[in-house]
């Protein structure tokens, strides 16, 4: 016997139903805290990838706003990994990249405006060089309680390149140098370039950091791993569609990795 045009219907939306709880019941475990990865905030006239000019800085921070985010610092969001409780939605976590003095210029107003937390990597040797932070530009920031300091080594140096004692030298020495320069700890670090490996993950470890930052190399798309997590790059392409598709949790599971090495 035929089904009625209703019956079919209502059997065919069960169906959907059923398929979505099941897409949404393999999905809910796998939400990845959003980390956004920024470098220069500067004026520019051409399009360049590490590269966004305040006033779009501005506008991203306030879609966070307005889209109701919670902008989390990276010692709440490395509690929340590690907790192994399925993660929130509507998080993120916002870093910066290179320490160059725009960070203190242009995107710490504005970071300040809207109560946002962040992180600035810095490599400790281009502290007070042309065109980077000052060693009072970095105190400034941490004492408003807003703006933590993470290492990027010594000098920005790809570590699968040099040795093993090079790479122990950039990594544990950047840590002394800014804590030393902050009088704090400096508790997180950033692979220059996004570029690791195992046993550089193990240095890191033996240094003292708590968590470690790559780009979107690595094969860990789901961010469990606290020594290898993965950002998400944002510049002034990023309108509000992109943000929203990059902020949604899922977008590690759409993007190319690269090797970490």
């Amino acid at each position: 016997m035929k089904l009625a045009w209703t019956q079919r219907f209502i059997l065919g939306l069960a169906v959907c139903v059923a398929a979505l709880s099941a897409l949404y019941g393999s999905l809910r475990d796998k939400n990845v805290i959003p980390i956004m990865m920024y470098h220069h905030v500067q004026p520019l006239g051409h399009h360049e990838a590490n590269w966004v000019n305040p006033e779009n800085f501005e506008k991203q921070m306030a879609f966070i706003q307005r889209e109701g985010y919670q902008v989390l610092t990276l010692s709440d969001m490395v509690a929340r990994i590690t907790s192994g409780k399925p993660l929130p939605r509507r998080v993120v976590v916002i870093t910066l990249d290179d320490g160059y003095e725009d960070n203190y210029t242009n995107a710490y107003p504005v970071l300040r405006k809207y109560g946002f937390p962040a992180v600035i990597f810095v490599p400790s040797r281009f502290v007070d060089q042309p065109g980077y932070l000052t060693a009072p530009q970095l105190r400034a920031m941490t004492q408003s309680g807003l703006i933590e300091i993470g290492s990027h080594t010594l000098t920005h140096q790809f570590l699968p390149s040099i040795s093993p004692q090079q790479q122990w030298e950039q990594i544990s020495r950047s840590r002394q140098e800014l804590s030393r320069l902050l009088g704090k700890d400096v508790r997180f670090f950033c692979y220059p370039i996004g570029g690791y490996s195992e046993e550089i993950v193990e240095l890191v470890k033996k240094a003292g950091y708590a968590a470690a930052f790559t780009t979107n190399r690595g094969k860990d798309r789901f961010n469990r791993n606290i020594y290898e997590l993965q950002r998400i790059r944002f510049n002034n392409h990023d309108s509000s569609f992109s943000m929203w598709i990059k902020l949604g949790g899922y977008y590690n599971l759409l993007r190319k990795t690269k090797n970490p090495n």
